[in-house]
C-alpha cells in the first residue's frame, strides 16, 4: 500500500517502530517469518481500501460485524497459525472444517463479508491475495473504524491447504482458568502482557448468554445476545477493563484475569494498568496483535492463494 495520510499520525509511528522492533528481535533468532507491511504495494496497491469499503458497508446493516472478523483472525491464527484454515467449509474425507468445533459453532461468525471481500479482491487484483492476509487486514479495519489504534498490517502469509480440528478443539475457553489461557497462550509463545491485551477485543461485540458469568436469565434462550461491554457495546475503547475492576465482566475467563489467586503476580496489574491508561492498552494492543498476527504464518511457496477462502483451489468454486 503506498503511504498516504491516512498513516502520518503519531500512533501509527508508534505501532510501526513496534513491528519493526519485533521484526528484528525476531529476525535475529532466526524465526520471524518474512512478512512486511509493502507486501502488496506493487502487486495489490488498492487492497486495504478494498477490505475497508466492504467491512464499512456491511457495518451498515451489522453493527457486530468488526467484533466478528477480529474473532475470525484470533481463532485463526490459534489453531495451526494464520493460515486461514478455519474459513474452509466441510470436504471431506480430506477436509474437515474447524467451524463446528464448540468454540466456533453457531459463534464464529462474518464468513458471507469475508467472502465478499474476496470476491471485490479477485476483481481488483486477481489470485494476489490470501485470505489469511484478509483476515488480518479485516482485523485491523474493524478495531480503526471502531475507535481503536490504527496499525500497518505485516503482509505476505499464503493460505493453509489443511484444518486441524483436534487443535480448534483446545481453543482458549470463556470458562477457561487463568491457568489454562496462560498455557493456552504460551502454546504460541504470548505471554501475560499479550493475554490481557488480547482479552481486551471483548471490549466490542456479543456474546451468547449461556457464556456468561449470570448465564441466561429465566426463559432466556441460551442463544440470546449479551453485549460484552454494556457501556460502549459498539466502540473499541479500555471500558473493558473498568468492567473487570469492578467485577462486571460478562465472561468467566476475563474475571479470572483479575480474580483468579495467581493473578496479583500476574494478569491484574496489567488490568488495573489498561483500566486507567487507555493510551497503554492501545499501545500494548497493537504489539500484541502484530505478535499474534505471526504465529507460524505460511510463506514464500508454502500453502496457496485461494480463489475462494472456504475451498482449496483443487477443489475449485
Amino acid at each position: 500500500m503506498a503511504a498516504s495520510s491516512r498513516f502520518s499520525s503519531p500512533g501509527w509511528l508508534l505501532a510501526t517502530h513496534c513491528a519493526l522492533l519485533l521484526a528484528l528481535a525476531g529476525a535475529a533468532q532466526g524465526y520471524y517469518p518474512a512478512l512486511s507491511s509493502t507486501f502488496y504495494d506493487a502487486s495489490c496497491p488498492s487492497a486495504y481500501n478494498v477490505v475497508r469499503r466492504v467491512i464499512q458497508n456491511a457495518r451498515v446493516t451489522d453493527p457486530r460485524i468488526p467484533a466478528s472478523l477480529i474473532r475470525l483472525h484470533f481463532h485463526d491464527c490459534f489453531v495451526q497459525g494464520c493460515d486461514a484454515s478455519l474459513l474452509l467449509d466441510d470436504d471431506l474425507p480430506a477436509i474437515q472444517t474447524e467451524k463446528t468445533v464448540p468454540a466456533n459453532n453457531n459463534s464464529a461468525r462474518g464468513f458471507p463479508v469475508v467472502d465478499d471481500i474476496k470476491r471485490a479482491l479477485e476483481q481488483a487484483c486477481p489470485g494476489t491475495v490470501s485470505c489469511a492476509d484478509i483476515l488480518a487486514l479485516a482485523a485491523e479495519i474493524s478495531v480503526e473504524i471502531s475507535g481503536g489504534p490504527k496499525w500497518r498490517v505485516l503482509l505476505g502469509r499464503r493460505d493453509g491447504t489443511t484444518t486441524n480440528v483436534a487443535s480448534a478443539n483446545n481453543l482458549p475457553s470463556p470458562f477457561d482458568s487463568l491457568d489454562k489461557l496462560q498455557q493456552k497462550f504460551r502454546n504460541v509463545n504470548l505471554d501475560n502482557t499479550d493475554l490481557v491485551a488480547l482479552q481486551g477485543a471483548h471490549t466490542f461485540g456479543k456474546v451468547q448468554c449461556q457464556f456468561t458469568r449470570e448465564n441466561c436469565t429465566a426463559g432466556q434462550p441460551q442463544g440470546s445476545l449479551e453485549d460484552l461491554d454494556r457501556v460502549t457495546p459498539n466502540v473499541f475503547d479500555n471500558k473493558y477493563y473498568g468492567n473487570l475492576v469492578q467485577g462486571q465482566a460478562q465472561l468467566p475467563s476475563d474475571q479470572v484475569m483479575l480474580s483468579d489467586p495467581a493473578a496479583p503476580a500476574t494478569t491484574a496489574p496489567i488490568v488495573r494498568r489498561f483500566s486507567s491508561n487507555q493510551k497503554d492498552f492501545f499501545g500494548k494492543f497493537v504489539v500484541s496483535m502484530i505478535k499474534m498476527g505471526n504465529i507460524s504464518p505460511l510463506t514464500g511457496r508454502a500453502g496457496e492463494i485461494r480463489k475462494n477462502c472456504r475451498r482449496i483451489n483443487s477443489k475449485g468454486y
